[in-house]
């Protein structure tokens, strides 16, 4: 009796065998490469995830493009208009032949002479850009009371960039690095004019500053002066291509140089 299992065991062992090895064959035949088929088909899935990676670096890039780029159009005209008044002084009308609204000498305060840039013009009348505020005043003066000529420069300074583009003809023949206003103290947005070339005897501002038509949005007065604008060299050129000043657009004092024996008065200049 005990002699009988050991020889049952091994044809028990076999008999499993052949059971297992049939299955497999089924198994082979009726799917052949089950697995990889199934490791395939994930492949393409991944397909959309790598796709939807630009997408998604894509969204935040317009982000950049829009804050830094300005909403105005740039204004840089071919040609402008400037008149330059030709007696000790000029009535200014509130409309063409209508009531004077102010009397501005000639030369100026400051010794420059004064000279307007023309926006509109009519029979016998000129429209000009005042340097007063709110910014963008204008008024009427007689036509016969200036002597008009055509200026071919325009200046635009882009406050994001922190550049200006010197325009002649339309056409940009030169680009500067500028500083400009602070969040607290920015600089005025819109279309002035240059309205005086003086050479600053106080340091810091350079050796060139010219006056505009713009007026701080924030600043009432400062330095003694009503708040006017300016656009000078400076004494600390590490601030040039950052927001630091007060208001006013600094340039390197060579760059300054270089635009105060070109500019004449009355030239366009856009801040956007």
């Amino acid at each position: 009796m005990p002699g009988k299992p050991s020889r049952l065991r091994p044809g028990l062992l076999a008999a499993a065998v052949a059971v297992v090895l049939a299955v497999v064959i089924v198994v082979l035949t009726l799917h052949p490469w089950a697995t990889p088929t199934a490791a395939r088909t994930e492949r393409p899935s991944a397909s959309p995830s790598a796709s939807a990676t630009p997408r998604a670096t894509r969204s935040p890039a317009p982000t950049p493009t829009s804050s830094a780029g300005p909403t105005d159009a740039v204004h840089a005209p071919a040609t402008s208009t400037v008149g330059a008044v030709r007696g000790a002084s000029i009535a200014v009308h509130g409309r063409p032949g209508g009531a004077v609204t102010t009397t501005l000498s000639n030369p100026q305060s400051s010794g420059a002479p004064l000279v307007f840039l023309v926006v509109a013009q009519q029979e016998g009348w000129a429209q000009v850009q005042l340097a007063q505020r709110p910014n963008g005043s204008t008024g009427w003066v007689a036509s016969s009371d200036l002597e008009l000529s055509s200026d071919p420069y325009a200046i635009v300074v882009t406050t994001a960039t922190n550049t200006l583009d010197l325009y002649e003809g339309g056409k940009v023949v030169r680009s500067y690095p500028v500083a400009t206003g602070t969040g607290g103290t920015p600089t005025p947005t819109g279309r002035f004019a240059l309205t005086e070339l003086l050479a600053p005897t106080n340091a810091g501002y350079g050796p060139y500053a010219y006056g505009t038509t713009a007026f701080s949005d924030v600043l009432n007065s400062f330095g003694g002066g009503p708040g006017q604008i300016g656009l000078h060299g400076t004494d600390d050129s590490s601030s040039i291509g950052t927001d630091s000043s007060h208001g006013c657009i600094r340039m390197h004092n060579a760059d300054i140089t270089a635009l105060a024996a070109l500019l004449p008065l009355g030239t366009p200049i856009q801040v956007r």
